[in-house]
């Protein structure tokens, strides 16, 4: 057998020439690109390190709180329907920018940006035990951070300006905390100052694009076109008197707009009229307004119309809540249905001002699918959410005596109280204190026997127009009479017109009104029943309208008509 002299036999020196031979044609080979395997950081694949790593300014960092893992808001899928009207107020509940459609997107950071950041100042924030303390978000923190917003329904921290405009591509996996879950890690709020960053952090470009977006910077067109300053004075007045006719209209409740407002109508519509009224007795106004404006530039679309009329209700609501401020309040509403039998909530908010008056302003009226507890008490809370209005400054809570409002298992003022335990609920002391007198007074026969006859009364003298002019124009030759023999003053206000109005249970104030009234017109109401007995057309009704005026006249019917005169004037 053939041996080699140091490295065995013949086989080994073949093993050992084909691995020199495999090693020098590795070494001429050039390397592959071959990328390496993915590296995935400690977040993504959900690995908790202690301590955790330190980020750069561009970053943002969320600490982990190891005792009290903090709840991810609900998620909100790409192409969930959506109500631009509606936007959801709570940093929590708010769908991403992103999902949005791309024409919808400025839209609704407009909504957002007129409605500013969340900064609920009253609110009382969650205390959580952090390493062994108490810790709870401090509202100091909405002073210095103008674009920190607080989530009541969440009780978590968010970034107004990274939420428009941050994007998805901006940032690592960290990058969403203040947009996404809310930062919770109360102990430490050097976070805030981290997530600021530096000049290029994500926060800062964010915030760069939010101001080019309140006050965008004019293109080269729009500075080449200079606005003279006498068209701009012109502009500002010629907008001041359209809001002057706009604020007379609103204010007293009247319809802007025409069936036909061309300028051939005789009637263009309540708001056109009276712009032209005000041009015909003032030569300036004349100068700028209708047909002396410019044809793009006349301010009386319906679509302006509509716009000055919502600045003017967001400008009133506003002043409403900032008279407020951080002060309690107490919310009156009631549900009733429109023209259209849709059901509507209205909502009113009763206060006290700095002088120390209690006022009640109208808040908003929120139309809702049916009047169920639950229906109301979501309308009610959306509306003040939308006007940043926390429960836990509701002190009260006014409605009528329905069971779905004043129930005690499940009505309104039930589940309102659940959230909000200072929110005492208050029937109506008037209303209350007039069923009570109606009900006691016709359990007393005497006085049943009064309004009886007093319902008799009403039926005969307001059953026709004709019988109610009688009693208009009887009533005004009296008055006519006693003012020339100078039995009663003239003046403002005295000697009106009057009538009967058939009174109701629920209408505080109606029975004591028609028995004022019987008592002012009593001879006059005689006079008329004796007329109305003589009228040969109406002998089918002798009988009646005879039986009537005996009882008015009787000492029973005067007596138990003064004396409940006194009674129900306690509730008038």
């Amino acid at each position: 057998e053939l041996k080699m002299k140091r490295n065995g036999d013949i086989k080994s020196f073949f093993r050992n020439y084909e691995a020199k031979t495999r090693k020098v044609a590795a070494e001429e080979q050039p390397e592959p690109d071959i990328d390496p395997p993915p590296v995935h950081s400690d977040a993504e694949i959900g690995i908790d390190i202690d301590p955790p790593p330190v980020y750069s300014d561009a970053e943002i960092d969320i600490d982990i709180d190891d005792e009290a893992p903090r709840q991810p808001s609900p998620q909100h899928p790409h192409g969930r329907s959506y109500n631009i009207q509606r936007l959801p107020p709570d940093p929590g509940e708010r769908i991403p920018i992103s999902d949005y459609d791309v024409n919808d997107q400025d839209e609704v950071r407009r909504r957002y940006i007129a409605k500013n950041a969340v900064q609920p100042y009253a609110h009382n924030f969650e205390v959580k035990k952090m390493y062994g303390k108490n810790r709870h978000f401090n509202f100091v923190w909405f002073e210095n951070y103008k674009w920190l917003e607080y989530s009541v329904k969440y009780e978590a921290a968010f970034c107004f300006v990274c939420y428009l405009f941050k994007g998805k591509s901006n940032g690592g996996p960290k990058g969403d905390a203040f947009v996404k879950g809310g930062w919770k890690n109360w102990y430490k709020p050097d976070a805030l100052d981290k997530h600021e960053g530096g000049i290029n952090s994500i926060h800062n470009k964010a915030q760069e694009k939010y101001n080019l977006f309140v006050a965008p910077q004019p293109s080269i067109d729009n500075i080449m076109v200079r606005v003279d300053k006498e068209d701009l004075r012109m502009y500002k007045a010629r907008l001041t008197y359209s809001l002057r006719c706009l604020r007379f209209l609103l204010n007293q409740g009247l319809a802007f707009r025409g069936h036909d407002e061309c300028e051939e109508s005789s009637n263009r519509g309540n708001f056109v009229e009276l712009l032209k009224w005000l041009s015909e007795n003032d030569e300036e106004v004349n100068k700028l307004v209708l047909n002396n404006a410019p044809g793009n530039c006349i301010l009386t679309s319906p679509n302006i119309q509509n716009q000055i009329i919502e600045c003017c209700a967001v400008q009133t609501t506003k002043r409403i809540i900032e008279d407020i401020g951080d002060d309690h309040y107490a919310i009156l509403a009631d549900e009733s249905s429109d023209a259209s039998h849709k059901e509507q909530l209205a909502l009113c908010i009763r206060f006290v001002d700095k002088s120390g008056r209690g006022c009640e302003r109208f808040l908003g009226v929120v139309h809702v699918a049916n009047t169920t507890s639950l229906s109301l008490k979501d309308a009610i809370q959306t509306l003040l959410k939308d006007h940043h209005l926390t429960p836990s400054q509701m002190r009260g809570q006014g409605y009528d005596g329905a069971s779905n409002m004043k129930g005690e298992i499940n009505g309104l003022k039930t589940l309102i109280m659940n959230e909000s335990p200072s929110a005492y609920y208050i029937h109506c002391f008037a209303h209350q204190l007039q069923l009570v007198l109606i009900a006691v007074a016709k359990k007393n026969e005497p006085c049943l026997w009064f309004f009886d006859h007093v319902s008799y009364l009403l039926n005969i003298v307001g059953v026709s127009c004709k019988r109610h002019d009688m009693l208009r124009d009887v009533r005004a030759q009296k008055v006519l009479e006693a003012l020339e023999m100078g039995e009663i003053e003239s003046g403002s206000g005295l000697n009106q017109e009057m009538g009967l109005a058939r009174p109701g249970d629920t209408r505080w104030g109606s029975h004591f009104k028609t028995n004022m009234h019987i008592v002012s017109m009593y001879s006059t109401i005689l006079e008329v029943l004796d007329a109305i007995g003589k009228d040969p057309s109406q002998k089918r009704e002798w009988t009646r309208i005879r039986g009537v005026a005996q009882a008015i006249e009787s000492f029973d019917f005067v007596f138990n008509l003064h004396l409940m005169l006194v009674i129900l004037g306690y509730t008038n």
